[in-house]
């Protein structure tokens, strides 16, 4: 079985769209949707409350925001399935594709597997949007003597297993760049195929920054200098 962790914050406008494309996706394996609402504060904790969903959604609730690594973390807890894969509500990506992520780790090809994003005019966001996303790709390559070709995507599915052995600490944003580093330290090698992507524009919600850039490579430089066994407390990045 897979579970789909689905963090969400402050997403009223697209988290029943974002379920509804989740649930109607046909799987090679049964799944579970795990989402972790993330202390929003627009509405979205209410319409999660007030829907009304099939048995394979779980609803799960922070007090107050945590950031997106914590309801990853949270959601990773609750995961009863072989396989775990982290899905945003944010609509950039096409539910249908986790299907495309499943076959190496069913055929034991790899435990972790990628979906890498075209970046072209429709779907860039801006310019300095991509130049930050294939520099902090680029940066984690060198650290960690890797090819990767996107490790920022959300679409990043792993043997639940091997991701709870992951000693993540990161609670925002750059837990993608985290868990990347840290299945690579533990000899993991990581399968990339082509997903689609649209990234949303600031106006519409985008949450990602430039500061986030910097902390994501500050994670990196982390990971990369201390030993992956090691288990600390939670880092707000």
């Amino acid at each position: 079985m897979l579970s789909i962790l689905m963090p969400v914050y402050n997403e009223r406008e697209r988290v029943e769209r974002a379920i509804a494309e989740v649930l109607a996706t046909e799987l090679p394996t049964d799944f579970e949707l795990i989402v972790v609402d993330d202390g929003s504060t627009d509405g979205t904790r209410e319409i999660l409350r007030g829907g009304e969903w099939d048995g394979r959604v779980r609803l799960l609730e922070h007090e107050h925001n945590q950031g997106k690594g914590a309801a990853v973390q949270t959601a990773l807890r609750e995961a009863r399935g072989d396989y775990a894969a982290i899905f945003d509500a944010d609509l950039e990506y096409d539910a249908s594709d986790l299907g495309l992520l499943m076959p190496p780790l069913l055929d034991g090809r790899s435990n972790a597997c990628f979906g890498v994003r075209a970046f072209d005019g429709y779907t860039s966001h801006s310019f300095l949007y991509v130049l930050g996303n294939k520099g902090v790709t680029l940066a984690c390559n060198i650290l960690f003597n890797v090819y990767l070709h996107d490790i920022m995507t959300c679409h990043k599915m792993i043997r639940t297993d091997v991701f709870r052995s992951l000693p993540l600490r990161s609670a925002g944003f750059a837990i993608e760049p985290e868990i990347t580093a840290r299945l690579v330290q533990q000899g993991e090698r990581i399968f990339e195929v082509p997903v689609h992507y649209r990234a949303r524009a600031t106006s519409e919600g985008k949450k990602l920054t430039a500061l986030d850039g910097f902390r994501v490579v500050g994670t990196l430089l982390r990971c990369r200098f201390s030993p992956p066994s090691r288990r600390g407390g939670r880092d707000r990045n």
